[in-house]
C-alpha cells in the first residue's frame, strides 16, 4: 500500500515536473508573412491595431466589422501603412456571417491561416439594471460568434495542415467583475471554449491561443453603453481605461498578442496585475469576491435599477469636466487616432 502510494505520487510529481518544463519552454517565433489573417471588429480599437500589426508582418487581411464607412476608413489607414486587405461588412452575431468571412478569405487569397476573434461589446452598469437580454447580446458577440468562426475555420485550417485560431478574452474572463457582468458572463464562455479546443487540438498543426488583457487606452469609453447611474459609471470606467498605472498602452499590447501569435503559446495575460488577479481568483475565490467587493462599495456608484443604456460619447463626468479631461488625457488620444472618436480627424495610428 505505501508503494502504491509512493509510486502514485512520483507520478503525479513527474507530470507536474512535465508541465513546469513546458510552460518555460517556448517555440521560436514563426514568420507569418504571407499568411492570411481575418479579424473581426477591425474597424477601431484593439482590431484596428492588431490588423495593422498582423499587416506589417507580411499578412493580407480580411477586415470585418459592423459599420461600413467606419471600417472602410481603417482598411484605407492600413492599405496606406502597405497591408494588403479586403473589408467585409456584417454583424458576427448574424447566421451565416462566419462562413461568409471564411468563404471571403478563401475566395481572395486562397487559404485562411490566422483568425483573430476580437469583436465584442462592452455594458457597463451594477446587476439591478441588467435583464436576460443584456447577457443575451453579450453572449451572442463574444461567445456564440466565436464559435462559428472557429468551427467554420477549422476545416479549412485543418485542410491545409496549417492554422492559427486567437481568441481575445478579458481578464475579466478570469476574474468576473462587479458592474460588467453581462461582459464577464460572455468572456468566461470564450475562454472556456479557447482553452477546450486548444486542449483537443493539441500543438498543432492548427494551434489556439487565449489572450487575456485587463484594461487598454483604446478609447473604448466611448462607445460602451452604460445603465444605472450613467454619469457616474462612465467616469470611473473612462478613468479605469485611461490612467497608465491602470491601463495599458494598446500598441504594446498589439504587439505583445501578436508576438503570441507568432509563438504559438496557449495563453498570454498582458499584464503583472492580471496574472496575479488571475491566479489569485483560481487558489482564494472567497477573498478574491470580497476584495471586489469591498472595492465595489467603496469605488463604485452604488445600485440604480435604470435599464436605459447611452454610449459614454453621449455622457458628462460626475466630476469637474477640466480634470475629468485631464485625467483622461491618453485615452481621448487613444480614440481619436484608433478610430473610436466619431469626431476625430482621422489621423493615422
Amino acid at each position: 500500500m505505501v508503494q502504491a502510494r509512493f509510486r502514485g505520487l512520483a507520478a503525479v510529481a513527474a507530470a507536474s515536473a512535465a508541465v513546469a518544463v513546458l510552460r518555460g519552454t517556448r517555440r521560436p517565433a514563426d514568420d507569418l508573412d504571407g499568411e492570411v489573417a481575418l479579424v473581426t471588429g477591425a474597424s477601431r480599437g484593439l482590431g484596428l491595431l492588431l490588423a495593422r500589426e498582423l499587416g506589417r508582418n507580411g499578412c493580407p487581411l480580411v477586415l470585418c466589422a459592423r459599420d461600413g464607412a467606419e471600417l472602410e476608413r481603417a482598411a484605407g489607414r492600413l492599405r496606406a501603412d502597405g497591408a494588403q486587405a479586403i473589408t467585409v461588412t456584417g454583424d458576427i452575431t448574424d447566421d451565416g456571417m462566419a462562413q461568409q468571412l471564411v468563404d471571403a478569405a478563401v475566395s481572395q487569397y486562397g487559404r485562411l491561416d490566422i483568425l483573430v476573434n476580437n469583436a465584442g461589446v462592452i455594458q457597463v452598469g451594477p446587476v439591478q439594471s441588467t435583464g436576460p437580454a443584456e447577457y443575451e447580446a453579450a453572449l451572442a458577440a463574444m461567445a456564440l460568434a466565436p464559435v462559428r468562426l472557429a468551427l467554420a475555420a477549422l476545416p479549412v485550417m485543418q485542410k491545409q495542415a496549417h492554422g492559427r485560431i486567437v481568441t481575445i478574452a478579458s481578464i475579466g474572463g478570469k476574474v468576473s467583475v462587479p458592474h460588467l457582468l453581462p461582459y464577464s458572463t460572455a468572456k468566461f464562455a470564450a475562454v472556456g471554449f479557447s482553452e477546450g479546443l486548444r486542449a483537443e487540438l493539441g500543438a498543432g498543426p492548427v494551434t489556439v491561443t487565449t489572450v487575456v488583457p485587463g484594461l487598454m487606452r483604446t478609447g473604448s469609453h466611448l462607445q460602451a453603453q452604460f445603465t444605472g447611474d450613467q454619469d457616474q459609471e462612465f467616469t470611473w470606467f473612462a478613468l479605469g481605461a485611461s490612467l497608465p498605472l491602470v491601463s495599458m498602452d494598446a500598441e504594446r499590447a498589439a504587439a505583445q498578442i501578436i508576438a503570441a501569435v507568432r509563438e504559438r503559446r496557449p495563453e498570454i495575460i498582458l499584464t503583472p496585475a492580471g496574472q496575479l488577479a488571475a491566479r489569485a481568483a483560481g487558489i482564494w475565490p472567497g477573498l478574491t469576491a470580497a476584495v471586489l467587493h469591498l472595492a465595489a462599495q467603496v469605488a463604485l456608484p452604488p445600485p440604480d435599477e435604470n435599464p436605459d443604456a447611452e454610449p459614454g460619447r453621449s455622457l458628462r463626468p460626475a466630476i469637474s469636466p477640466a480634470a475629468f479631461r485631464r485625467l483622461t488625457t491618453l485615452g481621448r488620444h487613444a480614440a481619436r487616432a484608433l478610430n473610436e472618436d466619431p469626431h476625430a480627424d482621422g489621423s493615422t495610428p
